[in-house]
């Protein structure tokens, strides 16, 4: 599913392929990055995978993060256009073993085609299924490009969501050959919010602008008592975004080249130096990744009001 209801247009030749892995429901932030990759015309969007986020919190988070992945969909009027996929629904035992799921095969299936566009698969929860893809079939490691939003900060690495989701897909994917650019949690906190600003920008545009942002607000009380430390009570971080803008802007001078570490059980980084180098990324350009998801939802939001009123008539 491609969309391109855009003056603008994009040659063919800068159109890459991307599947969305995404534990959709843990967080508020998830379904923005989603809407961002569906709405924007350099993407072919080949699939959205629903990913767990453990099972502490809800025994069946990958269901839960398929039901959300639905409803994204459903309210922006792309029923049957955009292809859905269960993950895994749990961690790895072993970083030797994968969990076999409709998102594992995606990635496969989807990097072993003859297509010379190029293939980013985006992780913003666990590194299950791309872990799980790789063991499956080790060829796919050079037939894409992984993005992940998680980890920690470099050096030493540390407590950290995602990451503490499946510890050894993270170091399957570390110790592998796929060309890997990482995102860490200093990072992605560089993308806050406030509610005013999503009221005002967000939520006036159409059914999907609407729900993005009520179910930020209601998160974000929900979480409020847990967290009161980290939030202020008037903002959020769209944590998971930069992935999505990194396709579209990947920002050359704002990674570095580091040889990928081995991860210990507390979430720490071991730098053992036998690994390839992976990009990190020690900052994102906020600014852009934000207003590009204004714009093209105010975009769409307006042509789909154009729209009705002309099936009204």
């Amino acid at each position: 599913m491609r969309y391109t209801d855009y003056v603008f247009q994009v040659p063919e030749e800068k159109i890459v392929r991307l599947i969305t892995d995404t534990d959709a429901k843990n967080e508020a932030d998830d379904g923005f990055a989603v809407v961002q990759a569906l709405l924007s015309p350099k993407i072919e969007n080949v699939g959205l995978v629903a990913a767990h986020y453990g099972t502490d919190r809800d025994r069946d988070s990958m269901e839960k993060s398929y039901s959300e992945l639905k409803i994204l969909v459903r309210k922006m009027g792309f029923d049957g256009q955009v292809p859905l996929y269960h993950g895994a629904p749990c961690g790895l035992p072993d970083a030797g073993t994968f969990i076999e799921s409709e998102g594992a095969r995606l990635l496969v299936e989807e990097a072993m085609k003859g297509d010379d566009r190029p293939l980013f698969a985006v992780f913003l929860g666990p590194l299950t299924d791309i872990a799980s893809a790789y063991l499956m079939e080790p060829r796919i490691a050079k037939r894409l490009t992984v993005i992940w939003i998680g980890g920690g900060l470099y050096p030493g690495g540390g407590e950290e969501f995602n990451l503490g989701n499946d510890i050894h897909a993270a170091n399957v994917v570390f110790g592998s050959d796929m060309e890997v650019w990482q995102v860490p949690k200093n990072v992605y906190e560089m993308m806050p919010v406030t509610l005013a600003e999503l009221e005002l920008r967000v939520r006036p545009c159409g059914e999907i602008g609407e729900y993005l942002c009520d179910q930020l607000m209601e998160h974000a009380m929900t979480e409020q008592p847990r967290k009161s430390a980290f939030r202020t009570g008037e903002s959020w971080v769209l944590g998971d975004s930069p992935a999505i803008g990194l396709i579209l802007y990947e920002d050359r001078f704002s990674f570095e080249w580091k040889q990928a570490p081995a991860v210990g059980a507390d979430m720490n980084y071991i730098h053992t130096g036998r690994f390839r180098p992976i990009r990190v990324y020690n900052k994102i350009d906020s600014r852009l990744i934000l207003e590009d998801f204004y714009a093209k939802l105010a975009l769409f939001a307006q042509k789909r009001r154009e729209a009705d009123g002309v099936c009204k008539r």
